[in-house]
């Protein structure tokens, strides 16, 4: 394995990253002991474009060898076995790892006294249980990459919502929204919740090519995100964004037209579910009569209460569509009925009306003048 040093400046901050000409090996660890509900771990198990199943066993060319760590995913035994590629990496032990996050990550400068809100392992020297803050804080720094899986590593998530006791927060509240990685690369955020399997694979595998040598960093947005993945609303990919064009709206869950009055926030929403499919490129919150609540979104779910009721500045751009979708609606009811008829020379009669010119009979008529 070569690794060549160079500094780079990512954002405003300046740091020596380390660059592959090309990892020959790569672990991924994988912590979800933020807080969270493991279903971005369940999510990834659908993935088919790739499957994690397809990286691990190394099915997918110029790919890196990957060795995955994920208390659900990883062939490893449980305990200290499984424990042991993370203290490795914590004592700086360990080659290049790409350190994946999965729950959002609680506030531990709050508690008075004892306690935590999470714990990853045990401390070997105390028997006490070591915090997620402090495996953040001793594999960030030491990470080639670091991805947050889902919307409560990006962002928070419902754990940081208000009212909470645990003053959560996603990944880059924590390390900074300047912060750089060993491989000169920001935090990657793939929001969701959960996260979309192929989106998360996709954006993987992008790593581990670049890691690999033979790809560049994947372009991010300004909140992070892969931009060819949220670049786009759901409502743009949307199959019933037609009936918001012409003012065709649900008015309950059953009615396969457009539901922003019935809650959906799909116009302002970066999101790709639509398009892209749950799995196999069937589902998706809209596809399957559900509306979307802005999940992959930085202000979820605060941003987008109460759920189900017309979103704000919904009623107002329904009501400037509404005479506009009117006369579209009609006018294309004027154009099907027009265009939904056969032509009249479609006909089994001895003469030919389709207006056919049939010029090498006018030809040979010429010549035997």
């Amino acid at each position: 394995m070569s690794v060549e040093s160079d500094t780079r400046t990512t954002g405003q901050q300046t740091s020596t990253a380390e660059r592959p000409d090309g990892f020959q090996e790569i672990d991924v660890l994988w912590i979800s002991e933020g807080m969270s509900c493991d279903g971005d771990t369940v999510s990834v198990t659908a993935a088919a474009q790739p499957a994690i199943e397809d990286v691990v066993l190394g099915l997918i060319p110029g790919l890196p060898k990957v060795n995955l760590h994920n208390k659900v995913l990883s062939p490893s035994l449980g305990g200290e076995h499984f424990l042991a590629p993370f203290r490795a990496a914590a004592r700086g032990e360990l080659g290049p790892f790409i350190l994946v996050i999965e729950g959002s990550i609680p506030n531990q400068n709050i508690i008075e006294g004892e306690g935590f809100w999470t714990s990853f392992g045990m401390d070997e020297e105390t028997g006490q249980p070591l915090t997620l803050n402090w495996w953040l804080d001793h594999l960030a720094p030491r990470a080639w990459a670091v991805v947050g899986a889902g919307t409560c590593a990006t962002y928070g998530g419902i754990h940081a919502m208000a009212g909470n006791p645990t003053g959560c927060m996603g990944l880059a509240d924590y390390l900074g929204w300047d912060y750089t990685s060993r491989g000169g690369l920001p935090i990657v955020n793939i929001p969701g919740c959960p996260v979309q399997p192929e989106n998360f694979m996709e954006t993987l595998t992008w790593l581990l090519y670049h890691a690999a040598g033979s790809a560049p960093p994947p372009p991010l947005d300004h909140m992070l995100r892969p931009q060819w993945l949220f670049g786009k609303t759901v409502h743009e990919g949307c199959d019933r964004a037609a009936y918001y064009e012409q003012a065709d709206f649900a008015k309950d869950y059953n009615s396969p037209k457009c539901q922003v009055k019935v809650g959906c926030w799909g116009p302002v929403v970066n999101c790709n579910v639509p398009k892209r499919g749950w799995m196999s490129g069937i589902g998706g919150c809209p596809n399957v009569g559900g509306i979307c609540i802005g999940c992959t979104m930085p202000g979820f779910p605060d941003a987008f209460m109460p759920f189900m009721d017309e979103p704000a500045g919904g009623s107002l751009s329904s009501l400037l569509i509404k005479p506009y979708g009117a006369f579209i609606r009609r006018m294309r009811g004027i154009t099907n009925v027009a265009v939904n008829r056969e032509t009249k020379w479609r006909h089994n009669k001895a003469e030919l009306t389709s207006g056919y010119d049939p010029y090498w009979r006018s030809e040979t008529d010429a010549r035997s003048n």
